[in-house]
């Protein structure tokens, strides 16, 4: 006789992918002004009526979470710039079948939020950090490099736990700092990170005259250090290697090089309620107007399984790496 089981359904994609992650941006606006994320004077930003209320977000968590979705990260713009944070981050913990709840942030706020977000069951943060030295860091961000290492460290005292930094491989401009990096994140116990440059927006389609393909940064590092297998917990696209004799990992997330969307695993929530199906594709389903016209939450579920059908087989970042106007922060990181 064969057995009843009553867990979720699941999300899955017409390609036979199963999503269970959700990244969730709480807002559009940011602290500061990364020169591939956001033009300097940019104000083209979400009016706050048309953000989701903390309400809305918990709904479609919610839902989400009754579809299998178990890992949850709140991102932005900046996620510490939304008012009340650390409360949402409650709300949210507290739903059944959320498992995972983290945090991406640039840190410039953090030390003064750590400990509640911390309280709140946030359990992981991503820090985005391009450089180590404050010039630098203030030519790339716009900003000042001693909050981010303040908020580092106050992260580190609140028992966050793994704190990944998330460093943007540039040619030319931070290319020089990997090695510190690692010897950084070596002192302080963080994992580290290394990205390349996506062509999102006119600002990223700029910051690929600096591209680095990811391959020849590993062999780089592979010739000063032993580098053995390695894993992290997370939903993301890393692929981790261990330095051996050490507890550090380094992970490479490579959009370009070696693009990983056989194994996509999530979707975006922008600020605004629009459901992207892709971070390289505009594959997009609204969803604030069915939340302000009553729908119900069976109606919710529907409407987000009827998104998913949506979600493309691959991003085309090397095919047409002119097609996506909006910008990171526009979709959510």
């Amino acid at each position: 006789m064969s057995q009843q089981h009553n867990s979720p359904p699941g999300l899955v994609d017409p390609f036979g992918r199963r999503v269970k992650y959700l990244r969730l941006s709480v807002i559009d606006k940011c602290n500061l002004r990364c020169f591939y994320c956001l033009p300097e004077g940019f104000r083209g930003f979400e009016e706050p009526d048309n953000w989701l209320r903390f309400d809305e977000i918990e709904r479609i968590v919610a839902a989400f979470a009754g579809l299998g979705v178990n890992h949850i990260r709140l991102t932005g713009g900046e996620p510490l710039v939304r008012r009340d944070l650390p409360q949402l981050a409650s709300r949210l913990a507290a739903l059944p079948g959320v498992d995972d709840l983290s945090l991406s942030t640039n840190a410039t706020l953090l030390q003064r939020h750590a400990g509640a977000l911390r309280e709140a069951g946030i359990s992981r943060i991503n820090v985005s950090l391009d450089s180590l030295r404050p010039d630098r860091f203030r030519q790339i961000t716009g900003g000042s490099l001693a909050p981010v290492l303040d908020g580092l460290m106050a992260a580190k005292a609140a028992g966050f736990s793994p704190v990944k930094i998330n460093m943007l491989a540039l040619r030319d401009i931070n290319d020089d700092e990997f090695e510190d990096m690692v010897a950084f994140c070596l002192e302080h116990d963080f994992t580290l990170r290394f990205i390349e440059t996506m062509p999102m927006g006119s600002t990223g389609r700029d910051a690929g005259d600096h591209y680095l393909d990811l391959q020849t940064l590993r062999q780089r590092l592979e010739r000063r250090f032993e580098l053995l297998p390695g894993v992290m917990p997370g939903g993301g696209p890393a692929r981790y290697v261990q330095l051996s004799g050490t507890d550090l990992r380094i992970g490479f997330i490579t959009p370009i090089s070696q693009h990983f969307c056989a194994t996509c695993n999530r979707v975006r929530l922008a600020v605004d309620g629009t459901l992207y199906l892709c971070l390289g594709q505009d594959h997009q389903y609204p969803l604030r107007p069915l939340l302000r016209q009553g729908i119900s939450d069976s109606g919710l579920r529907d409407a987000i399984i009827e998104a998913l059908a949506l979600k493309p087989e691959r991003h085309e970042f090397r095919d047409k790496p002119g097609q996506l106007v909006r910008f990171m922060s526009q979709t959510g990181g």
